[in-house]
């Protein structure tokens, strides 16, 4: 009997190899895209268009991650790594016989606004200003472009993924490093690091700050809530469009730095402001954004449509992934 094949481009990562491993159980016959194959390579658009070929779906995590440092060079390689490989994958399923049935393309949730005042939902979201929001809205422009009339489009705006990956990693480093207190924004020296980008820039080009007293949401699912949407939007022909990947429990900054002090047993959690931040996300070779940032999106789709989460509640959820 011949098995359904699933294409994932990008699959190196933490998220790629549990979408991997999930779609194997599902008895998928996979094939990978990515710098260096196995199935097809990105200097190969040969192989990428035989690999999407016949597939039935199409998953693509591909881009550079953005745990590092905002530099020139880092700014221009994550914005190309994501708009280009969507648009070879685009290319190939125009040029299929047999496209894909669902093409499932990473997004980001940093794509809304700084929100303290309500959450962002897939309807009512208003998107931010800003080099990630540029990132994010050419990459989502260049997934949505043409017409694919075989092929249902979904983009995963995805919030901060809990697991075995970098975000987790550098939260749980600062709780142990003492500075698992509240994080403050505030004064920095003036940078550029996060003006716009590509070829509508937004924003000022001044690096954004906000008197948040700790108080900025935290939005984050998961990484086993992130293998279960991707099935659930793999299995429900209605859904199209943005979704939002984001746990309905959103958090604070306050309850994760107390909550992530408490599963790691810190004795204490410093209080940091921005000029503390700064150097110590430098020395990580990272970006306070990360901690910064008031991300508040909410998963009104997923929720619409009966998905029903595995790990609804911060606690439990980091309980789960630092185990």
């Amino acid at each position: 009997m011949t098995r359904p094949i699933a294409v994932i481009a990008g699959a190196s990562g933490f998220v790629g190899r549990a979408l991997r491993t999930a779609l194997e159980a599902d008895g998928y016959e996979l094939r990978l895209i990515g710098r260096d194959g196995p199935d097809a390579r990105w200097s190969d658009q040969a192989s990428v268009r035989r690999a999407v070929d016949g597939a039935q779906v199409l998953v693509n995590l591909a881009g550079k991650s953005v745990n590092c440092r905002y530099n020139d060079r880092n700014r221009d390689e994550i914005l190309r790594s994501r708009v280009e490989t969507t648009r070879q994958l685009r290319e190939a399923v125009t040029d299929a016989a047999a496209p894909p049935a669902v093409w499932l393309n990473a997004s980001t949730a940093t794509i809304y606004r700084y929100a303290l005042d309500r959450p962002q939902t897939e309807a009512d979201g208003e998107l931010g200003t800003g080099f990630s929001v540029d990132v994010a809205r050419s990459w989502e422009e260049e997934f949505f472009a043409g017409d694919l009339p075989g092929t249902r489009r979904v983009a995963l705006r995805m919030a901060i993924v809990l697991g075995d990956g970098p975000a987790t990693h550098t939260l749980v480093r600062l709780a142990r490093l003492g500075l698992g207190g509240l994080q403050f924004d505030g004064w920095w020296f003036p940078h550029r690091r996060y003006r716009g980008i590509g070829v509508h820039p937004s924003g000022t080009g001044r690096a954004p700050w906000h008197r948040s007293h700790g108080r900025q949401r935290f939005s984050w699912i998961h990484i086993d809530d992130v293998v279960g949407a991707v099935r659930h939007l793999r299995d429900r022909a209605d859904l199209d469009g943005v979704v939002n990947l984001a746990a309905p429990g959103a958090s604070d900054n306050r309850t994760l730095m107390s909550t992530l002090r408490r599963i790691v047993r810190a004795p204490f959690g410093l209080p940091a402001w921005r000029f503390m931040l700064e150097p110590a996300m430098w020395a990580l070779r990272t970006e306070p954004e990360l901690v910064l940032k008031s991300r508040w999106a909410a998963p009104a789709v997923l929720l619409d449509s009966g998905y029903r989460f595995a790990h609804p509640e911060l606690e439990e959820a980091l309980r789960d992934v630092l185990a």
